[in-house]
Parts: C-alpha cells; sequence; structure tokens
C-alpha cells in the first residue's frame, strides 16, 4: 500500500490498474514531476506530457504538501492566488 502523501507514477500503472483508481477516485490530479505542476486530468496540457514525467494525486492538498502548484491553465483562479502569494 502506498503513503498517503506519496504521488503516484503513471509509468508504474498499467492502464487498466490507472482507469480502475480513477473509477475509485483515488486519482483526481495529474501532475508533471519535473515541472513541479499539478491540474485536472482533462487539462489539455497535462494529456500533451510524457507517461515518465507524470504523477497522480487524490486530493490538492496531496499535490501541494509535495510542492507542486496550480496549472496556469485548467486551474487558473487558483494559479493567480498561487502567483500573487509569491509576489
Amino acid at each position: 500500500m502506498r503513503a498517503p502523501n506519496k504521488e503516484i507514477k503513471h509509468i508504474d500503472l498499467s492502464n487498466r490498474e490507472l482507469y480502475l483508481k480513477i473509477r475509485q477516485r483515488e486519482i483526481a490530479y495529474a501532475g508533471n514531476q519535473n515541472l513541479k505542476i499539478y491540474g485536472t486530468l482533462q487539462c489539455i496540457s497535462g494529456k500533451r506530457m510524457k507517461k515518465e514525467n507524470r504523477v497522480f494525486f487524490k486530493t490538492v492538498q496531496q499535490a501541494t504538501t509535495l510542492g507542486y502548484r496550480p496549472c496556469g491553465h485548467c486551474l487558473k483562479a487558483d494559479y493567480i492566488i498561487w502567483k500573487n502569494g509569491l509576489i
């Protein structure tokens, strides 16, 4: 069993496992482990990233705890809040 504060790497999952985790709501967000950005599963930017770089999260809190920031495309309001907090 995985630790709750650990991202799930796409390369560690088969297509079937990924499908089941999404259906069971164990995965709700995807992120880029190199850029430290997370977004929705439907994000066009996220769908273009390499499988080797993609990680998954159950909650926004999990992603932010691990140091990821919101995507500027699919989570624009959260991104603006994050950006304004750093300026």
